[in-house]
């Protein structure tokens, strides 16, 4: 080999050795950057002029446990909301074992019944069943209302998400663009790959695609119900917010918005086509859950009426007048029995903020003037309404005859097995996703590994200087005979 040749492949080593000590050191300092890709430099022997030639950087991922990664991303954050809401509800409702849920203050105020047959000339008694029933109408109005809050968070959620989506996807399409340009002028796109890889994930977790590589490192993104999101250009997701919900208002009514891609509406059930990631996870609060469970209070609250209002107990009540749990003040019409856990208030006639003639409750609501003090049979009619075993007006706890404490047992075990159930769901996917990026961080950075990798580029970088001060002096040895 002449000396030369000899220096031009010292230089071409040298050359090589110092990007692959940037390549190796950029590694180690991303150690602990999320969504860093390990790096790697390819050489190859220049054919031309020997020595070596750097081909390029090779970024190492895994697109099968990446995809499964993804997956799990979107299971969790899906799981992450429905959890959300049962957990408030639960805690909206409380549980059978505190004193402040529905079913203890529904105790407390058959208890507060009870107590007054035993006197009724009481009128310490008589108040404490208006003050406990009271307390079980706000209770159950203070649940609807807190049902109705949060489908108006999921609608918000589904406005911020659908805002989020639509950025990501111009991102996409941007880096699409720069990622191609670099790839056609030769230039190192990793660090490009690693900002694509990020914003796939957080698309992902809103709603769960599936990637197709285009040309010049560009990616095409399809939901997986088949929708294409972005094909070159960015499809932008449509949404219209509604700010203030009622119970009576769905999207099948039309008064809530839905989603539409190019004027086309979309399907937002489970199997819609931008199923299975938060966004549909929020639409399945507002319309599908917090629905179900206003008809389970709704039923709830018609039961409290009907048995008050229909069941005969009360022979001062005319047809059409409101018994002791009243529709917004009036009798209930069956027809309009959504959002009634809502309207649901204790008559007048005997509430502290009517007249507060707790002597009804003796003598009737319908009564013109009080009657006998010592006569407790209406009051021992009223307990027998609560419980007696009757077949609710609505099924959505079940079309079984119960009491009325099994009627508000139904509706905690309800809340309850949903929440545990939400719970069950969410831990499994969380493990999942955990074992999941645990394999991603494995096979991530391994700073011993590239601290030996120094080592050795340090012996190359020495060898191939001490061949260029073999050749200088050769060179100068030569030149001075």
């Amino acid at each position: 080999m002449s000396l030369t040749g000899a220096l031009a492949n010292a230089m071409s080593g040298l050359s090589a050795a110092s990007r692959n000590a940037q390549v190796t050191s950029n590694n180690i300092a991303n150690a602990m950057t999320e969504g860093y890709s390990v790096r790697s430099l390819s050489v190859a022997q220049n054919g031309v002029s020997g020595g070596v030639m750097v081909t390029g950087i090779t970024r190492h991922t895994d697109p099968v446990l990446l995809a499964e990664r993804r997956s799990s991303d979107a299971e969790v954050g899906a799981n992450s909301v429905t959890n959300e809401f049962y957990t408030r509800l639960e805690t909206l409702i409380g549980t059978p074992d505190q004193a402040s849920s529905l079913t203890a203050k529904f105790s407390d105020f058959e208890a507060a019944l009870i107590a007054a047959t035993a006197a009724p000339e009481s009128d310490v008694r008589l108040q404490s069943v208006v003050d406990s029933a009271e307390n079980l109408v706000k209770d159950i109005n203070d649940a609807s209302n807190g049902v109705q809050d949060m489908r108006e968070e999921a609608d918000a959620n589904i406005n911020r998400s659908v805002n989020d989506l639509n950025d990501l996807l111009s991102m996409t399409e941007d880096l699409n663009k720069k990622i191609s340009q670099a790839t056609i002028q030769g230039q190192d796109t990793s660090t490009l790959l690693d900002q694509q890889q990020q914003v796939v994930d957080q698309i992902n977790e809103i709603v769960p695609v599936r990637i197709m590589d285009r040309e010049n490192g560009g990616i095409a993104l399809f939901s997986m119900g088949g929708e294409t999101l972005i094909d070159g250009t960015a499809r932008e997701v449509e949404f219209t917010s509604t700010p203030t919900i009622m119970p009576h208002m769905t999207q099948a009514n039309g008064l809530l918005g839905g989603l539409s891609i190019d004027g086309k509406p979309l399907d937002t059930t489970a199997g819609g086509q931008l199923a299975g990631g938060t966004l549909y996870a929020q639409f399945d609060v507002r319309d599908e859950q917090a629905v179900t469970t206003q008809a389970e209070l709704d039923t709830l609250a018609r039961d409290l009426v009907d048995r008050f209002q229909s069941s005969g107990a009360d022979p001062t009540l005319a047809a059409g007048d409101a018994g002791l749990f009243t529709d917004a003040g009036g009798a209930f019409d069956p027809a309009n029995e959504t959002g009634l856990a809502g309207r649901l208030e204790l008559n007048s006639l005997v509430s502290s903020n009517g007249a507060g003639e707790t002597w009804r409750l003796r003598d009737g609501l319908g009564a013109s003037t009080p009657g006998d003090v010592g006569n407790n049979s209406l009051l021992t009619a009223l307990v027998d309404v609560v419980q007696t075993s009757t077949v609710p007006g609505s099924n959505a706890l079940g079309s079984k005859s119960v009491t009325m404490s099994e009627m508000f047992g139904n509706m905690h075990s309800s809340v309850s097995t949903s929440r545990v159930n939400s719970d069950t769901a969410l831990s499994y996917a969380a493990a999942q996703q955990g074992a999941l990026v645990g394999l991603e961080l494995e096979q991530g950075v391994d700073t011993d590994v590239e601290m030996q990798n120094l080592m050795l580029i340090e012996q190359a970088y020495s060898a191939n200087a001490k061949i260029i001060q073999a050749v200088d002096d050769m060179m100068n040895t030569l030149l001075g005979i």
